[in-house]
Parts: structure tokens; sequence; C-alpha cells
């Protein structure tokens, strides 16, 4: 049973950076150091702490956020520990709204990836301080201080190193403490050993120490006052104005480890103690009050009623719903009743623990600010706020990105449906940033989410718990017939099988519908329906029968008939938008003519006068607003060209350029991996739908043949 730990004597950070920065491995280093484990995990061997799920043994990269924990110096380090590849930023989003700091884990061979300028804009929303931790500084294409320059000119320039990497004969031997000014040569176990600077070290490390201290007394009037008064800050001083400074994101202290070796850990843990903020150092959370239309603080949150947030759901063999949270307020244990002001139910809090990668450890109580779990939570998900009774507040949602690529799923096995149904429900639940629906037009089951690999893992994670094996397809587009030109048709509709046979016939004005264009006066309106396509687009149809000729009981049935043809299409098998169709003539027989003879003529009448009509395809198009570094504009532009794409502007967003385009949606599938391998990984892109655009004649031949075919065949 863990004991309950004080507010102050909790840390709570998240390990943030692109993908191979040596998170997962800074990680299993703070643990082995701790003591929590006996023996470095590798990831490559699939033996570390956090990355336990089989998909991301077998691929040797983070995919899911793990919670891990560590005691050093009497303070629980809660440690998050995130994927750094954009497939997975969602895990990213959810840990940040929980942490008190971020590690930002750079990888010292290869700089910056996209992952980290992520983690940077999240740091930046939810204003949380940042360290930046140099990582494999021991390897022999690690570059310290060309690395420092990229990362001030990238980030900030109130970026301070505070350790120094030692090399003798081009290995990593030291470390400097800058501020206490001395060297650290470390031990397998991750202690060290002080002794003096390198004289070779002296003067690069004398004048990085003097920036560090002309930073922290810019960042406070009276460290500045003291600074001009001695040339110098006392210890006490600088402690004080680190612990402000970094708070108020005034400064980025910098680390530099070599965590499969335990160099710099320890250093690093320490500063995490000393001068990362406590729960209590924190502002006060916000929170949505009933009554209130701006979110508050809430007060006092140390004490009264509890409110906790949860920040991640998953589904664990044997064990059902795991709900992870934080606690923003009063303290949990277990039998306590909490309403759910998300959704206004009740639950009871069953046992609780404190997580370390899949181990797990019975907590009697969590205290503010601390991180643990809860099994078997029967209404409440990711993104939910239970609360004490009296405490009726809402804790603001995570806003996760919107999904960037679509696949739609075919089963292997038959009368698998509802299972698969059921299956991809629960793993939208898991992850937010995944979704599944099914396409209206096409009856496809179509998942979404944030690249190819996401949803790659999503439907293996499928078959691994749930025996359930599909396959991914490209989604049907969900293009648009139109005409450009107008003409008369009819149809007669006869069918005599004995007895009372069938027998209607239809007299059809078809033209495009545009906005304020008037009937043509050849055709009295009798009657007319505007119609707000659901699909989009407009139906204009016009009653012009005079004399008779058709019952006033069969219009119906013809507007019925034709709107079928809509929906289903009548050139390519795709929806009809924009169109006016005027029935002006027509014939019955006083025995055979009925509603269905009626709908059955329309539809064909119209078929044939809208192929008569210069049929038209029409294409959805989107926005697309792709950052990637200036370097690889050329690839990308010369990429969008490929893709029928149209540049609408470009933009410069930090040391990244912005290009803003439009896209046919048929030619965004598989476009994320595409982006990502054109870049290094360093590229992103966001879509949104703009309109619909006729597409190039020789497209649409190619789709209104394979339509036919199709037809034919059926």
């Amino acid at each position: 049973m863990v004991a309950e730990i004080k507010p102050e004597h909790v840390r709570t950070i998240v390990l943030a950076g692109h993908g191979g920065a040596g998170k997962t491995t800074l990680a299993e280093a703070m643990l082995f150091a701790a003591h929590e484990t006996t023996r470095l995990g590798k990831v490559e061997d699939g033996t570390t702490v956090s990355d336990y799920h089989p998909d991301e043994i077998d691929r040797s990269i983070s995919i899911n956020l793990s919670v891990l924990n560590a005691n050093w110096r009497n303070h629980k380090l809660n440690i998050l520990d995130t994927p750094g590849f954009p497939d997975f930023i969602g895990e990213l989003k959810s840990a940040v709204r929980v942490s008190d700091t971020m590690l930002m884990c750079v990888d010292a061979s290869t700089g910056v990836g996209f992952g980290a300028d992520s983690a940077w804009e999240f740091a930046a929303e939810s204003n949380i301080p940042v360290l930046f931790v140099l990582t494999k500084v021991g390897v022999e294409q690690a570059h310290f201080e060309e690395t420092l320059n990229y990362l001030r000119d990238h980030f900030s320039r109130d970026i301070a190193p505070l350790e120094y990497p030692v090399y003798e004969n081009k290995t990593l031997t030291a470390t400097v403490d800058i501020l206490a000014m001395k060297s650290m040569h470390f031990k397998e176990d991750g202690s060290h050993e002080d002794g003096p600077i390198p004289d070779f070290l002296l003067g690069r490390v004398s004048e990085l120490r003097s920036q560090l201290i002309e930073t922290l007394a810019e960042s406070d009037e009276s460290l500045m006052n003291a600074f001009f008064e001695n040339g110098e800050l006392t210890d006490e001083q600088i402690d004080q104005g680190l612990n402000a400074a970094l708070l108020q994101r005034k400064i980025f202290p910098l680390f530099a480890v070599q965590s499969t070796r335990e160099i710099g850990v320890t250093p690093l843990m320490d500063f995490i103690v000393d001068h990362c903020p406590s729960p209590l150092d924190m502002p006060a959370p916000v929170a949505a009050v009933p009554g209130k239309s701006e979110p508050v603080n809430i007060t006092d949150p140390k004490n009264g009623d509890p409110v906790l947030f949860v920040f991640k759901t998953v589904s664990e063999p044997h064990v059902g719903e795991l709900s992870f949270f934080r606690v923003f307020a009063g303290s949990v244990h277990p039998g306590l009743d909490m309403v759910n002001t998300s959704t206004g139910t009740t639950e009871r809090l069953g046992q609780l623990f404190t997580i370390s990668g899949k181990n797990r450890k019975e907590a009697q109580t969590l205290s503010y600010g601390d991180i643990g779990a809860v099994v078997k939570l029967k209404n409440t998900h990711t993104n939910n706020t239970l609360a004490g009774k009296s405490r009726q507040v809402t804790i603001p949602t995570i806003w996760f990105p919107a999904p960037i690529a679509d696949a739609a799923v075919v089963l292997k096995g038959k009368g698998d449906e509802a299972k698969v149904a059921e299956g991809l429900h629960m793993m939208h639940e898991e992850d937010p940033t995944f979704n599944v629906y099914i396409d209206p037009e096409s009856h496809q089951t179509v998942i979404s989410g944030l690249g190819e690999l996401h949803l790659d893992v999503i439907l293996k994670r499928l078959k691994s718990k749930y025996g359930l094996e599909v396959e991914m397809k490209a989604p049907r587009i969900p293009y648009r017939e139109t005409i450009r030109s107008s003409t008369l048709s009819h149809y007669r509709h006869k069918k005599q099988t004995g007895g009372a046979g069938q027998f209607g016939e239809v007299h059809f004005y078809i033209e495009p519908w545009e906005e304020g264009k008037p009937v043509p006066p050849q055709y009295p309106v009798r009657g007319e329906e505007l119609e707000d396509l659901r699909w989009g687009g407009k139906f204009h149809f016009v009653n012009s029968i005079v004399g008779g000729s058709i019952d006033a009981r069969f219009v119906p049935a013809v507007r019925k008939g034709v709107h079928e043809m809509l929906e289903r299409g009548a050139y390519a098998g795709y929806p009809v938008s924009n169109v006016r169709v005027i029935l002006f003539d027509g014939k019955m027989h006083p025995v055979d003519s009925n509603e269905n003879a009626f709908k059955t003529a329309a539809r064909m009448c119209f078929r044939d006068g809208f192929r008569a009509c210069k049929p038209q395809l029409m294409e959805p198009i989107w926005n697309v607003e792709i950052t990637a570094p200036a370097d690889y504009m050329g690839d990308i532009m010369g990429d969008l060209s490929s893709r029928r794409g149209r540049i609408m502007g470009m933009d410069s967003k930090g040391s990244n350029q912005v290009i803003k385009a439009q896209v046919p949606l048929a030619e965004l599938y598989g476009y994320a991996a595409r982006l990502r391998s054109l870049t290094q990984g360093r590229g992103s892109y966001t879509r949104s739908f703009s309109n619909y655009e006729e597409m190039p004649k020789e497209v649409e031949a190619k789709i209104a043949a394979a339509a036919e075919m199709h037809e034919e065949e059926a």
C-alpha cells in the first residue's frame, strides 16, 4: 500500500521531444538511479518499463503515454513518457495538460525534430516551465555547441546550459556543473565524484556561467540591483532566481546526459527536486463553474472537496477500463462517491493505484497534484471531470488535433460486423485522436487518425485484443454529379403481367439550378419545392402540369422517383446536386397507373435526361496547411503539384515555413506518410474542407468508365 504523498513533495514531469530523442531511455535511467529497477532496460530489446505494449516492443518506438514514478530524495517524481512521432501526438497533449514541468529531450547527434516543435507549442499553451535535456552527448556524432546554438535560434535565447560535457580523446568522461563550477565523473550506478574543471574548458564554462547569472539578474529587478552592486549573485539568490525565472518561463535550463551510462542523470533529478515547481507552486487550477460564463481558479485547491480529471483511458485484459487521472483539488480515496460533472452521472471510486508502466501499486490516498489510476468507472472517459458534491466544477477538456488520414476497413471474416464496430468504438474511447464512422453514402466503415502508422497500429491492436482482422483501403471519395446544359426528356413506363399492369409517362425539362435563375416562362408554375440536399447543393422541383394530363395525386411519386436518382446518381453513381426538374406533361391510364409506375418513369426519365445534359463530376477540394523547415519547400511544392494541388500562399512560423494550398481529397490518401518521408519526419499538415470543383476531364472519364463497368457487371 502506497502512503499519501504531500503536494509539496510531488514533481510531475513530461518527457517530450521528437521520436528517437531518447525519452524512454532517460526515463529508464531515472528509474534505475532511484533504485526503482535493478537494471537498465533497452528500447531495442523491448525491456524498458514504459514501452511494454507488444506493438511498442515490435516497432521499438513509444506509441502510448506511459506513467512512471520514482522516489528521489523523499520526493515523488511522476514521469510521463510520451511518444515523439506525430501520429501519436494526442498522447503528448494529454500528458502536458497534467504536468507541471516539461523535459524537452533533444538528440545531440541529430538535432531538433517536428516532435520538439509541437511539444514547445504545447508547453507554451499550458504555460509550464521547460528544461532542455541534450541526450546522447556521449555518441561520436554528438555536437553540443552546434546544438546549443541551434536551440537558442530555434526556441529561445534564454536557454541556459547548467551542464557541459567533457570529452577526452572524443570520449565522454564527465560533465561540468556550471553553477557549482566543478566537474562530475560518473560511476556505473549514476553517482559521481567531483573534481576540478579541465583547463581547456575553464574559459568556456566561465562564460556560460556569466551568461546564466546575467539571465537570472534580468528576470528580477531585485536580483538586477544585487548584481550591479556586487557583480555577482549569492548561492541563495541564484536558487531563488532560478525557481522564479523557471516558473515564469524566463529561463530554460539545459542539461547534458548520456542515459545509457547514467551520466548527468542524477544532477538532473536533483534539479527537478530543488527547483522545479510542486503543484503548490503552480497557479491554481482553472475550472468551469455552473452559473459563470468564464472559467475561474479553484480556490484553496489543497483542501476541500476533491476534483480529479481523467486524461487517459485504457482497456486492460482481465482488468477492464483503467482511468488515469490527476487530482486537481483535495484528495481522493477508495469508496469515495463523486459526480461526473461532464455527464451528470455519479461514480464510486474503487481501488486506486500509482502506476509505473504496467506495474500497479495500490494507493490509500492520492492528494492534490498527484497522478493515479482507478479501475472500472462506469460512465467516465478521457476528458471527464469527477468532483465532490459540494465542488461542482469542470476542468477544461484537452483539445486534440483533428485526424488527417482516412481509410476504409474491409472485414476478412463474415458475421463480425458488430464485433468490429464495438472494438473500434473502444479504440476511440482510449484514443480521442482516432475516429470511426459509417459513411452514409458509401456505407463503408471509415477510420480516421493522425497518420497511416496510427491507423496501422489501431488495426493491429484490434487483432491482438479482440481477434478481429480487417484490411485497409482507400475510402470512396464523395464526388458529386451535376449538369452544364438543359434538355427535354420523356419516358413511358409500361408493364403488363396479367391483370392490372403498370403505366406512367412523364415529360421533364431538366436544367442546372442557379441562385436567382427564374423558371423558363413557357412553364407555368403550379407548385414548386426548393430543397437543401443533405449531401450539399439544391434540388428545385417544379410542377407545371396543365390540363390534368397527370393526376395531382401522382406528382409526389414523380418527385420521389427523381429524388431517388439524385441520391443514387445518374451518371457515375454519386449524389446529384444543383438541378432543376420541371414536370410539364405526361400520360396516365385509368386502371394501370399508380404511384410505383410514375416513380419508375420519373427515375428513368431523369436518368436519360441527365446524361444528355453534359453531366459533370465535381470533386471535394480541401484546404491544406503544411508546416516544415524551409529546406524542404521545393520537394513539398513539387509533390503538391503532382497531386493537382494549388499553392495559395506561404508564410513563416518561427524557423519553419508554412504552405497554404488546396488539394483534391482524392490526392490526399497516404499524404501524411509521404510528407514525413519528404521532410525526414519534420513536416506536418492540417486540413479542412473547402468546396467542390469541376474535375479534369481525363480524371472524370476514368471514374465514369469504372462506374459504367460496375453497372454492367451488376
